[in-house]
């Protein structure tokens, strides 16, 4: 047989592009680059109400997933029990409003009977104390020196009724966005996080799911936390305003309980407003002991009550809480501050599963003093200072 010939292999030469048309694909990948990124900040920003509403009704969801499981375990189906704990939740806020506009209105209108009498006595306190007076007569002559007519607030109040009816209705139309977004989360919790789970693989399904019972453990701690708060400042409260006399004290101990509890940050501030006001109209010094009352206490939730149930129940530091939620709030206000704290443990708990941690080096630095008697770290610190004392003089003398 003929040996075949050999066949030479010709290696195709790579097509080379002028340096002028990688220069033009550059700038057209940059341009596309760009254009991408600022349609999608554009969206973003313009449904960033969305988005919050949203993140909360996660956040919504995660609070009532133990009790919506509890009724299910009961023979409750999701639906109804989710249903049922939104409507006593619901029933809830609204009979707390029931209880606080008409004791609100009700103050403010005797407040106002009331005003020249407590300008009296104010002017008495503060001449005694500073020297100066004030009275109904010098607050209508500075009235008049600002030229504040009571016609022209009446015509600027007249002229916002519409603005203030159309946020009172955008507020209701967020609610209800709000409510119906956590129903479904709640109701549909097990198909959702199907439909989740069926778009990854089974390694990063495991994930998921574990990160998703972390964020409902520390959601409900946190909302657990937060009630035993409301509850020993509404108790406190109630005991304190029973004491002094205040009328409604039940109504606005619960007012004082949740408030400062369930909003972060300015929350004591707002809930307290209230009692100060019913208080200031029945007798003035009541008002000056609830101002006592109100900053003893809340330097005590601070020190004692809050970092050992936050710490308990969220197993976060105090400083760690308290930075997350002066983050939180700088970042999304009010909704970022209230996020903050179980968003926090979530972050503090997925990140200690995947962080490894080494053996730390024995050191003075790093030596806590409960590991070492106190005699002993008396005795080591006062020989390092002795010694050190003893090195500068010696440097000195030389």
């Amino acid at each position: 047989m003929a040996e075949a010939e050999p066949t030479l292999s010709v290696e195709p030469t790579p097509v080379r592009l002028p340096p002028w048309r990688w220069i033009w694909r550059l700038l057209w990948l940059i341009v596309a680059v760009v254009a991408l990124a600022s349609f999608a900040g554009y969206v973003l920003f313009r449904a960033r109400d969305l988005l919050a509403i949203l993140l909360f009704a996660l956040f919504a969801s995660f609070a009532l997933e133990p009790a919506a499981s509890y009724l299910v375990g009961r023979g409750w189906r999701r639906g109804v029990a989710t249903f049922a704990i939104m409507a006593a939740a619901g029933l809830l806020g609204v009979v707390l409003l029931a209880l606080m506009i008409p004791v609100f209105i009700e103050q403010l209108v005797s407040l106002v009977r009331s005003a020249p009498e407590l300008l009296d006595e104010l002017s008495g306190f503060t001449d005694r104390l500073f020297g100066f007076s004030i009275s109904a007569e010098s607050v209508r002559d500075a009235l008049a020196r600002a030229d504040l007519r009571l016609g022209e607030i009446t015509s600027d109040v007249a002229g916002n009724i519409l603005g203030v009816g159309a946020a009172v209705l955008g507020t209701i139309f967020r609610l209800l966005m709000l409510a119906l977004f956590t129903f479904y989360l709640v109701a549909e919790g097990p198909q959702v996080r199907r439909l989740v789970c069926s778009i990854l693989p089974p390694v990063y399904q495991e994930t998921v799911l574990w990160t998703w019972e972390v964020a409902i453990d520390k959601t409900g701690a946190y909302l657990y936390s937060r009630l035993i708060l409301a509850v020993l400042s509404g108790a406190a409260t109630y005991v304190t305003l029973s004491i002094l006399g205040v009328q409604s004290a039940l109504p606005l101990a619960v007012w004082m309980g949740l408030v400062s509890q369930f909003i972060p940050v300015i929350g004591t501030y707002i809930a307290m407003s209230l009692p100060l006001l019913v208080a200031v109209v029945g007798q003035a010094f009541d008002a000056v002991i609830l101002v006592i009352f109100f900053t003893a206490y809340q330097q005590i939730e601070n020190v004692f009550l809050s970092p050992k149930i936050s710490s308990k129940t969220l197993q976060l530091h105090p400083a760690v809480a308290f930075g997350a939620v002066i983050a939180g709030g700088s970042i999304a206000g009010v909704t970022g501050a209230f996020l903050s704290l179980p968003a926090a443990a979530i972050v503090q708990s997925v990140a200690s599963t995947y962080l490894h941690r080494h053996e730390v080096l024995d050191s003075d630095l790093t030596r806590h003093d409960d590991d070492v008697p106190t005699d002993t770290v008396s005795a080591e610190r006062t020989s390092r200072g002795i010694r050190g004392l003893f090195e500068r003089l010696r440097k000195l003398g030389s």
